[in-house]
């Protein structure tokens, strides 16, 4: 059955909605898939094992990640767990629907409020997602539904079940995605939801899966021709962003989430995603601020990643640190959430549970540089160059576009690279100034640092924090920038992050709307700074 009926909710499995009435409830990602499996086994007990393997394999989870996100699945629907309607639990066994389910007729599920506009207008679904700086918390990555108002399309089957894909949000779902959105275009080249689809889908593959850089630019383009025929689509702006952001260029993606968000302000994942760029600024409390008066925060996956990483980065440590472990229990098949708790552990000191932090994540699933640039630092720091040159490498070549990781992986090669690749990497690394990003100044500082000029390595690490670098914790610990440790300024550098820090703690302290765990802290002493 691909419509069935449980008690007052109706839930079509093809599209993946949940419904009461005419409204559309907020079930996505691994809540669907949970929902979903449910579904399949009817009002049978479906065991602990069985969830692991059905809804979040190859990832491993235990008991405490399944019970949180039924305990998101009961939020999502309106349930009571102290007296289940729709999921209950049965103690030390499993989960199981409550009610049996009802085929729908073809037509009885739809109310007449909604009967005239499903015979114009269908549902897809859109990516958002954030490109990771060198100190980022990585990519953030939304689903969401979102009507078309264009009639229905003999595509329509198709893009269904390429947004089906798009969904879970794996490499290799990624990529049916992909075919199946361009053979929606094939069936129906006019399809605006098909180029929506396969722009997101494209970046999707850039930026998350290292896949081709080429994909992200098609994306753009893609982007581009939705925007041509219907220059006030919020979707295709936000698409854009997306595309951009993936490119590594800030300001034209802040520019298109900007237009998205005027043509839509409800559109919360596109605000989610500005946050992060202006986390990415240094505008932290601006960006926390952002993150937690979102009105539907279950809706928008590794949210919480993202407030743990401010959290992080505005001094409050121990705040931070319950976040990011909580995140990396409840998160396992992200990677962003799998690289923030090692690098954490690493900021505070923590080299052996960083190493057994990372070694779980790296475990988990799809490799990423920064996970790889993380153990090479890490690698370095237990006294093993060749190895942490080897990790360097690897990331390299997971994208081998990207310029940061294809100098840290030549400055660590054996016998590290010649003084004219250093010079001729310097002018390249250059002409990176205007892309808005902390990157190429950290990066031209590390190329200072090898030629042993100081001054010049110190400076680059200020034009760093004017572009909005602010991780003084990472600068002390991590073994990149050692030699500059005794060079003057080094200490002058670091105070001026903090004084900026402290300024913007305090801001979040005296808010209203600061988190419930930072309640009661005053601004002074600084609370986990390092």
């Amino acid at each position: 059955m691909t419509s069935v009926q449980l008690l007052d909710l109706h839930i079509d499995r093809a599209s993946q909605e949940v419904r009461r009435g005419d409204v559309v409830l907020p079930v996505s990602g691994l809540s669907w898939r949970l929902l979903d499996c449910l579904l399949e086994h009817g009002t049978a007990v479906v065991d602990f094992d069985t969830l692991a393997q059905q809804v979040w394999a190859p990832a491993v989870v235990g008991e405490d990640a399944i019970s949180q996100r039924v305990k998101l699945l009961r939020q999502a629907l309106g349930d009571d767990s102290r007296q289940p309607r729709y999921v209950r639990s049965v103690r030390g066994r499993g989960y199981q629907l409550c009610a049996p389910l009802q085929a729908c007729a073809a037509d009885a599920p739809i109310p007449a409020t909604m009967a005239a506009e499903a015979s114009k207008r269908t549902w897809h679904w859109r990516w958002v997602g954030l490109a990771a700086g060198v100190a980022a918390a990585g990519v953030i990555v939304t689903v969401v539904a979102w009507p078309d108002s264009a009639p229905r399309s003999p595509a329509d089957p198709v893009l269904q079940r390429a947004a089906y894909y798009a969904g879970i949000g794996q490499a290799s779902n990624n990529d049916r995605a992909i075919t199946l959105y361009r053979q929606a275009l094939q069936i129906d080249p006019d399809s605006s939801a098909a180029r929506r689809g396969l722009a997101r889908a494209l970046a999707a593959d850039a930026c998350l899966f290292n896949g081709k850089p080429g994909n992200a630019q098609e994306a753009l383009q893609l982007a581009g021709q939705v925007l041509q025929a219907a220059p006030d689509d919020a979707a295709a702006h936000a698409l854009r962003g997306y595309a951009h952001d993936c490119l590594g260029a800030m300001p034209q993606a802040i520019a298109d989430y900007e237009q998205a968000l005027r043509r839509d302000p409800d559109d919360e994942r596109t605000r989610a995603s500005l946050a992060y760029l202006q986390q990415e600024q240094g505008l932290l409390a601006l960006a926390l601020k952002a993150n937690l008066a979102l009105r539907a925060p279950e809706r928008i996956r590794f949210r919480d990643v993202q407030i743990a990483r401010e959290l992080e980065l505005l001094g409050f440590t121990d705040a931070a640190a319950r976040r990011h472990a909580r995140n990396f229990q409840l998160y396992p098949d992200n990677v962003f959430s799998n690289i923030a708790w090692p690098r954490a552990l690493m900021s505070m000191g923590e080299q052996d549970k960083a190493r057994q932090a990372l070694d779980q994540a790296l475990a988990r699933g799809t490799p990423h540089p920064q996970l790889l640039r993380l153990q090479g630092e890490l690698l370095l720091m237990s006294g093993d160059p060749q190895g942490a040159a080897d990790a360097f490498k690897r990331g390299h070549l997971l994208r081998p576009q990207q310029s940061f990781g294809r100098t840290l992986s030549a400055l660590n090669q054996d016998g590290g690279p010649a003084p004219d690749w250093v010079a001729a990497r310097l002018h390249e690394v250059a002409a990176q100034d205007d892309d808005g990003w902390s990157d190429a100044a950290l990066e031209r500082a590390l190329l200072h640092q090898a030629q042993g000029d100081a001054v010049a390595a110190i400076a680059d690490l200020h034009r760093a924090v004017d572009a909005g670098f602010r991780d003084a914790a990472w600068l002390r610990v991590t073994p990149l920038f050692v030699p500059l440790r005794q060079a003057p300024g080094w200490e002058r550098l670091l105070a001026r992050i903090e004084a900026d820090v402290a300024a913007q703690r305090a801001q979040v302290l005296a808010a209203p709307w600061r988190p419930e765990d930072l309640k009661g802290l005053s601004a002074t002493p600084a609370t986990g700074m390092r």
